[in-house]
């Protein structure tokens, strides 16, 4: 039993606290106190006491362990070295042991010639365990700074490669993780894995099921990557992006789909690498990821989807990932934002199915949202403005996604982005989206009300103003990246499907436009010409249109226009100088009638001598031609023309020619 000496003086119980092993053996000094939660005075004295002492015997261990190694390195430097493989064996396996302690690992880095000789027996033994000790002191020494530069200048890269074949589990994961440790913090180290063929035997590597040893795979293939094209298409040769999606597909280990969603998203901005990962099922692999619990993980994804989404825009069984990325447009964080109008952009560009999937889940409502709280962020306002651009076009529920666009008061919020300072992409898809939503009658009304048809107008005249003062020809002006001369056609476009309605088409005219469109008529860009003719058409419909038209000479450029290769420009054509040559004189009204027959038909041989044989065998012969009957005539075969081109060029007849109120012609071409 503890014996309770009552007999010691003060200072032998302060010496048995603060140094509790000079008791003599048996005996225990007494306490004030028993109770461990309230400490005495000198118990509280002799915690720092004992923290000196405890500090002072590590200082003698850490000397005794540098002067052993420092003894020991020169002998274990040439058994390393031995032919006898057995020997090396076991040096290898004491300088393992030697790197376990601080002050023995830092003698080891600071000898080169250790350092090189423990590289050498790596890479040239041909025993395993031999190879773990040596790849083990190498990951011991590459958790400093000084041990990374040691194994860099031994040439310990080329030779940790190499390990990166070696069958045994232990060996890899060494050299892995070595290596990433070089890639990290030592200065060379990328080009130097590169040279030695490093990413050729890490990728082989992402078919291990090891999560932790496929984490660090992966960032070093992310590390090696990065910035680097050639480092791209070495992964993609060698099968990464398969690879890569395989483990997006089938872990769950979170720090590894991070790791591996980095390199997807730097792989993701590389042409060749883009559609390789579509194909492998990535844009369906990543979208598993975004509703998960982890934020890096979800914004990885989502940047990498972004990246991706221009090359999936054919695509299937992308329902689900539509679903979620219209859902996601109600958050607050940008970059969420960004990256979802961004994917919906490109996913419903050219894809009716997506379209009409996005339009049926609420994708339009939610987009006007994401505009509204856009504000002055460029990076979101151009993507949402594009994807509704796209939604309100070319599929089957096109029309439902106008109405849906008013209904939702989206209208007065996009014409406001007419304005300046606004950036000219948005501006430029904003002119596109409201060219689109003027296709729905019920819409024409509202884009009047909000002030659509000025700034329209106003946004014409000064793209035109900057085309004309860097002058025509190859020169194109270009603002934020978009020509000025998309712009004039644009708003011509806009305008021409506004004109449609008779209180548009006067606002339009009151503006002085006229003498702007007959000069865009001129044009070098046959678009614009096309846009030109087809708002003149439009405005033609009104007498006092029609004579402002005819007298700003527009009817030079429009016959010139007729010998156009370009079908919709050339009928446009025709359309203008039919109605503009109502009050003409008969002997005029012939000449132009014939000049178009023969002008549109010069192409079609069988039609034209058709018109030709009835017009002088038939009429002729029996006194009933006069020049009224020849534009009958012309306007039957001029319809018919038409409706097969319509057919071949995606053309839509908007209005009949048998209705009285309906002029002959009238088509919208679907750009």
């Amino acid at each position: 039993e503890e014996v309770i000496n009552y007999s010691l003086t003060r200072a032998q119980r302060v010496r048995a606290a603060m140094f509790p092993e000079t008791l003599v053996e048996g005996e225990t000094a007494l306490t004030a106190h028993s109770n461990p939660d309230q400490p005495t005075n000198v118990q509280r004295l002799a915690e720092p006491s004992q923290l000196l002492k405890t500090a002072i015997v590590h200082l003698i261990n850490y000397q005794d362990d540098a002067e052993l190694a420092t003894r020991a390195v020169p002998e274990l430097t040439k058994l390393l070295a031995d032919e006898d493989q057995v020997v090396v064996n076991k040096a290898a396996l004491i300088v393992n042991q030697l790197t376990r302690k601080e002050a023995s690992r830092r003698v080891l880095m600071q000898s080169p010639q250790m350092v090189s000789a423990v590289v050498r027996a790596m890479q040239n033994t041909g025993d395993l365990e031999t190879a773990r000790c040596a790849a083990s002191v190498l990951h011991s020494l590459s958790h400093q700074r000084e041990g990374l530069l040691a194994i860099f200048k031994s040439g310990g890269i080329p030779a940790l490669v190499r390990m990166l074949s070696s069958p045994m589990e232990s060996v890899l994961f060494y050299a892995i993780t070595t290596l990433h440790n070089l890639l990290l913090h030592q200065e060379g180290a990328k080009m130097a894995v590169r040279l030695a063929d490093g990413l050729q035997r890490m990728v082989p590597l992402l078919k291990k099921t090891n999560p932790k040893f496929l984490a660090i795979t992966t960032d070093c293939l992310q590390l090696l990557s990065y910035g680097n094209q050639e480092s791209k298409l070495i992964i993609l040769a060698n099968g990464g992006p398969e690879s890569l999606v395989f483990i997006m597909r089938n872990h769950n280990y979170e720090k590894l789909l991070w790791t591996t969603s980095r390199v997807l998203k730097v792989l993701s901005v590389c042409p060749s690498n883009k559609p390789a990962i579509v194909d492998a099922g990535g844009m369906q692999a990543l979208g598993q990821h975004l509703t998960g619990s982890s934020q890096r993980l979800t914004q990885n994804c989502l940047w990498t989807l972004r990246n991706l989404s221009d090359a999936a825009t054919k695509q299937e069984g992308l329902d689900g990932l539509l679903q979620i990325l219209v859902s996601q447009l109600g958050s607050d964080d940008v970059n969420m934002l960004t990256c979802a109008t961004g994917i919906l952009s490109n996913l419903t560009c050219n894809n009716a199915r997506n379209k009409a999937l996005v339009t049926q889940s609420g994708g339009v409502e939610a987009l006007i949202h994401a505009v509204l709280r856009a504000g002055e962020k460029e990076d979101v306002a151009e993507p949402a403005i594009c994807a509704l651009r796209h939604l309100t076009s070319r599929h089957l529920d096109a029309e439902l996604a106008q109405n849906a666009v008013r209904l939702h008061y989206g209208i007065p919020a996009i014409t406001k982005l007419l304005g300046q300072p606004h950036y000219w992409p948005v501006v430029k898809a904003t002119v596109g989206l409201i060219r689109n939503l003027a296709l729905c009658p019920a819409n024409q009304a509202p884009l009047r009300e909000s002030g659509t048809i000025p700034r329209l107008v106003n946004l014409l005249l000064k793209a035109h103003q900057e085309t004309q003062r860097h002058g025509s020809g190859a020169q194109q002006t270009y603002q934020d990246g978009v020509r000025m001369e998309e712009i004039v056609e644009g708003c011509t476009g806009a305008l021409h499907i506004l004109a449609r309605d008779p209180i548009n088409r006067g606002e339009i005219a009151s503006m002085q436009t006229i003498p702007l469109f007959v000069q865009l008529l001129y044009s070098y860009v046959e678009n614009i010409k096309r846009v030109s003719a087809g708002v003149l058409c439009e405005l033609a419909l009104d007498k006092q249109c029609a004579e402002m038209i005819d007298a700003e000479g527009a009817s030079a450029p429009l016959m010139e226009l007729l010998h156009s290769p370009n079908e919709g420009i050339a009928t446009y054509a025709a359309a203008v100088l039919f109605r503009i040559s109502e009050d003409k004189s008969s002997d005029y009204r012939k000449r132009v009638s014939v000049e178009l027959t023969h002008s549109l038909f010069k192409h079609d041989p069988a039609a034209w001598e058709m018109v030709n044989i009835f017009i002088q065998d038939f009429l002729y012969s029996y006194r009933l031609y006069d020049c009224q009957m020849h534009i009958d005539i012309f306007s039957h075969f001029l319809v018919c023309r038409s409706g097969k081109m319509a057919q071949k060029s995606d053309v839509s007849c908007q209005r009949s020619v048998m209705c009285p109120e309906a002029t002959w012609f009238d088509i919208f071409l679907m750009q």
